[in-house]
């Protein structure tokens, strides 16, 4: 998931699992500007990583743990996988070897 690719939107993501932020909140322990912190947060929302909601002039963030915890089920799925294959793979190898 390339949205978990970068430490800031990393950082991002752990700030929000505490609760609900503005976005000038998340921005502020950055170096950065508001507007590279926005561009982050834009990319978060289109892996629906975070959820974005109005209260009057503020917009307040919120994580969405859904697609993480579809993410580390399938990575769960497929590290399950690989003691087999590395056990067909050795079989294989020692058949072959002469």
């Amino acid at each position: 998931m390339i949205a978990l690719a970068d430490p800031t939107r990393r950082a991002i993501l752990s700030r929000l699992a505490t609760g609900e932020a503005r976005v000038t909140d998340l921005a502020a322990p950055f170096p950065i500007s508001l507007n590279s912190v926005s561009k982050h947060i834009r990319i978060l929302e289109r892996a629906d990583l975070v959820r974005r909601r109005r209260q009057g002039r503020e917009h307040l963030l919120a994580l969405n743990p859904e697609p993480l915890d579809a993410a580390a089920a399938w990575i769960e799925e497929q590290r399950a996988l690989w003691p087999w294959r590395l056990g067909e793979l050795d079989r294989i190898l020692k058949e072959t070897t002469p």
